[in-house]
């Protein structure tokens, strides 16, 4: 296999990888509708521990229209979020800075109360006569707003049981310029008898992928968990539908999150606390994943306060770092991590310098290429002088006809003559490989994109060009490419070659700007040298 055919494998052998994991999301089988557990008996008066309570909170959604209750609009700099007081859940969660993708003049909304495709941020408590995420709370309905020159805002919610005398009390803290939210319970027990502290938090979410999202481009969608002992674990929906989900259940650290395309949502407990993992499905394609704390027990006359962030916004590097140990992990790499983390760094740098993402792409692109045109010169050295035998090999095919054996005895030889490895140049191109499909992921992955423009007609580099002109280009490129490379001796591989180009261009026009761009630059780049080292082979031979 020469250079360009193991090229051409490659690419598109990541293509179709992308195409079929896309499908799979796509036309997976509808899941079946889950079997909710059975609480604790009414006249139980023992709380169930937090293993017996384990899908207590989950499968406590028998339906995903929520009721509706009286309602606070909170209103930030940055959030702008709907509570309502059954359950005083978060129904609807806005990031004002950013945008829909396919919808530019609306806000991007993280949180919503689609009775089909809900995604909802819930707590409640686990227990006898404790109030869960469907427990009415008292709440004072209205807007409240971010004044000016206060730090945060806060929205308290209330629940009385006479009959035990417990009063809980929930509070959400908005602070300003911060995607976290802090949720405040206080529980006071007025009562006669001990009240075990359960407390749980999880997310609500459909298992279909982000509005905007391309066919084209797979981004992982769905629960994520992260403990000390097993780090970032990501969890499919379609494993939870199978009972094959696979993650740290039990540990007295770590977090929960709802992972979708450049947004997390994560509830982030703090200490170290015994806490419980779970994750379930709730039937008609929704989901929930979620932790129990062991908060211990509340004697009579006692009161206790716990605090649990809430982080819901964009995966920026910084943010998340700053949120809770391991949450930068949702901003997922793969295996390319240790190559990708060092990329990221390189063009946030070079932005910071220059101040347009889409010129740090071609800086970043052109970069990357001078460190690595050592290995790409050896490896187009070798595409030139194949390039100059294609004549020959030609000839010998059409002596030897059908005759294998002897066609591939004659090549040999004409290599050993010309003192060419038709394999030389494939080791070089291999390592630079993983390099530019990290710079890819990472392009991917890059949130502080969105909205960004670059210049002209080009708006936001995470959007597609909505006039074709970088795909075309692209397509333009590639095809120019090829017609430098030696061309295969097999008619039918000659017109793959030239239909590949065009196959792409027209998958490429559902790609991001930002990917787009930086494909383009290194064709050109590639083009450039492939040029430049055909006419120094040209020339050598000549002289």
């Amino acid at each position: 296999m020469d250079n360009q055919r193991l090229i051409l494998f490659i690419v598109f052998s990541f293509s179709l990888f992308l195409l079929w994991e896309a499908w799979q999301d796509k036309h997976a089988p509808p899941p079946v509708t889950a079997t909710a557990a059975v609480p604790a008996a009414p006249g139980s008066s023992v709380p169930p521990a937090p293993t017996q309570a384990l899908n207590t909170p989950a499968a406590a959604p028998a339906e995903h229209g929520l009721a509706k209750g009286a309602r606070a609009v909170v209103e930030t700099d940055v959030l702008r979020a709907t509570i309502d007081a059954n359950g005083g859940d978060i129904r609807r969660l806005e990031l004002l800075p950013y945008r829909e993708t396919q919808a530019r003049n609306e806000v991007f909304t993280l949180f919503e109360e689609d009775p089909t495709q809900p995604y909802l941020a819930q707590s409640g408590l686990i227990g006898k006569d404790l109030p869960t995420h469907r427990t009415a709370f008292q709440l004072n309905p209205g807007t409240y707003r971010l004044v000016r020159g206060a730090s945060e805002v806060q929205v308290p919610l209330v629940w009385n049981d006479p009959a035990t005398g417990v009063r809980v009390e929930k509070t959400y803290i908005f602070k300003r310029g911060s995607y976290e939210v802090a949720l405040r319970t206080r529980v006071i027990n007025n009562g006669t008898q001990p009240v075990d502290l359960t407390p749980y938090y999880q997310f609500t979410r459909h298992s279909g992928a982000p509005r905007g999202a391309s066919f084209f481009l797979h981004t992982f969608t769905g629960p994520a968990f992260y403990t000390d002992a097993k780090k970032f674990q990501k969890v499919a929906f379609k494993s939870i539908q199978e009972g094959k989900a696979e993650f740290e259940k039990r540990a007295d650290n770590g977090w929960v999150a709802m992972v979708q395309h450049h947004f997390v949502s994560a509830w982030l407990p703090e200490g170290n606390l015994k806490r419980e993992y779970y994750a379930r499905a709730l039937g008609d394609g929704v989901y929930s994943a979620g932790v129990i704390v062991s908060e211990g027990t509340l004697a009579p006359g006692q009161q206790k306060t716990f605090t649990v962030p809430l982080y819901a916004g964009p995966q920026k590097q910084k943010l998340l770092e700053a949120a809770a140990p391991g949450l930068d992990l949702v901003r997922d790499y793969g295996w390319l991590t240790p190559l990708a983390f060092p990329i990221y760094w390189g063009l946030a740098k070079i932005e910071h310098f220059v101040g347009n993402w889409g010129w740090a792409i071609i800086i970043l692109t052109i970069l990357l290429k001078l460190a690595l045109f050592p290995l790409s010169a050896a490896g187009y050295k070798s595409m030139a002088k194949m390039k100059k035998l294609t004549p020959r090999l030609q000839q010998l095919k059409e002596t030897f006809g059908d005759d294998r054996a002897k066609l591939h005895q004659a090549m040999a030889d004409l290599y050993k003559t010309e003192k060419i490895n038709p394999l030389g140049g494939c080791l070089p191109i291999l390592i630079q490989i993983p390099v530019f499909i990290a710079l890819y992921w990472v392009l991917l992955a890059a949130v502080e994109m969105r909205g960004a423009p670059w210049l002209g007609w080009i708006t936001d580099l995470t959007a597609p060009d909505p006039f074709y002109i970088l795909p075309i280009v692209m397509g333009i490129t590639s095809i120019l490419q090829v017609k430098l490379n030696p061309q295969p001796m097999d008619p039918m591989q000659a017109k793959i070659m030239m239909i590949m180009p065009v196959a792409f261009t027209v998958m490429f026009v559902f790609f991001p700007a930002g990917l787009v761009l930086y494909w383009i630059v290194n064709n050109i780049l590639s083009i450039t040298q492939q040029w430049v080292i055909n006419r120094q082979v040209q020339a050598s031979a000549a002289r």
